[in-house]
């Protein structure tokens, strides 16, 4: 099974979308940071184990600048999991989405 790339213009279009998961796949402390509102947090090192309950949904990958949601994606949808990769990441990121759970 293949993934699909969008593009940071596009993700918007899938936050708080039925059907869809976005996830960010750092680590607890990047998403505290920064993140895109809707989004849930699985570390890329639970991310099989976890996704297991999500598999009705396309799931929408994203990380710092892209590198490691495009090599989960291309394993979750070996997997048969329906996915999305955000292309530059939450780097790449300019819209109006974004918040933090940091003083």
């Amino acid at each position: 099974m293949e993934f699909e790339t969008i593009s940071p213009r596009e993700i918007d279009a899938f936050l708080f979308r039925e059907g869809y998961t976005v996830i960010d796949i750092r680590e607890p402390r990047d998403f505290r940071r920064l993140h895109l509102k809707g989004a849930v947090c699985i570390p890329y090192e639970s991310l099989g184990e976890r996704v297991r309950f999500l598999k009705g949904q396309t799931l929408v990958l994203y990380c710092d600048r892209g590198g490691t949601s495009l090599k989960a994606a291309r394993e979750l949808a070996a997997e048969g999991y329906r996915v999305k990769t955000l292309i530059g990441g939450i780097g790449a990121y300019r819209g109006r989405n974004l918040e933090s759970y940091t003083g």
